[in-house]
């Protein structure tokens, strides 16, 4: 199964609905898609058990088929940071659980699995581990998500560097508009981030695109098909 983990500068960067719209330019191409994201910190309570929105929208994006517990195995209520909303329930989280729910989800029948992250991309999961650890220990090609805002450039820079120390591949990045106004010489950010970063761009997204449709116009997912 072809994998892809969608991570971020940093927390509401904009990886839900870049992590969408490759579900539905994949869906739109014929695959069969599954969507994860195991870890999730803000959710509500209800009849089903606790339910994370940005879960939710993977869920449907992916078809609907798939259980919720297997899409977000890992869910907290608190809208903190998840290893402290872990803690308050008695569950901390670990490596290996994390890395063993992503596995079962590799061998289930499907062409295309897309993780989102939580947070950043060197999210904590306990003082020594972070979900970056998973990933390298799974070797998942990776997709960044830039929130366009003063200071994306180094945050973005960054997470490239540690990627690459990683041994990972950066698949490519997105850059999504975070304010209804382009951040001040948003151009040119953009163009020193495609000048900086070997992987393409696959797109940028403006601000607050719709969910239901036309996401996935604004990126070229023809060139996470090529190897």
């Amino acid at each position: 199964m072809n994998c892809l983990f969608v991570t971020g500068t940093d927390t509401d960067a904009g990886k839900t609905v870049s992590a969408v719209a490759l579900l539905q330019g994949l869906y739109q191409r014929g695959f069969r898609v599954l969507a994860s994201k195991p870890i999730a910190a803000g959710a509500e309570a209800t009849a089903q058990g606790l339910r994370n929105s940005d879960a939710l929208l993977l869920q449907q994006a992916a078809g609907a088929q798939q259980p919720y517990d297997q899409v977000n195995p890992f869910c907290f209520a608190p809208p903190i940071a998840p290893h402290i909303a872990a803690e308050q329930v008695g569950k901390p989280l670990q490596a290996a659980p994390i890395a063993d729910a992503l596995q079962q989800l590799q061998q289930l029948s499907a062409d295309w699995l897309v993780i989102e992250g939580a947070g950043g991309w060197l999210l904590p999961l306990n003082t020594e581990q972070t979900l970056a650890d998973v990933i390298e220990q799974l070797q998942l090609p990776v997709v960044l998500v830039v929130g366009l805002k003063l200071g994306c450039l180094n945050h973005a820079l960054l997470t490239v560097a540690d990627i690459e120390r990683r041994g990972l591949r950066l698949k490519g990045w997105v850059g999504n508009q975070l304010a209804a106004e382009p951040m001040p010489y948003q151009a040119e950010n953009i163009a020193l981030l495609k000048a900086r970063i070997a992987a393409p761009c696959l797109g940028i997204l403006p601000h607050r695109v719709d969910w239901q449709q036309g996401m996935v116009t604004y990126l070229d997912i023809s060139q996470l098909l090529q190897d």
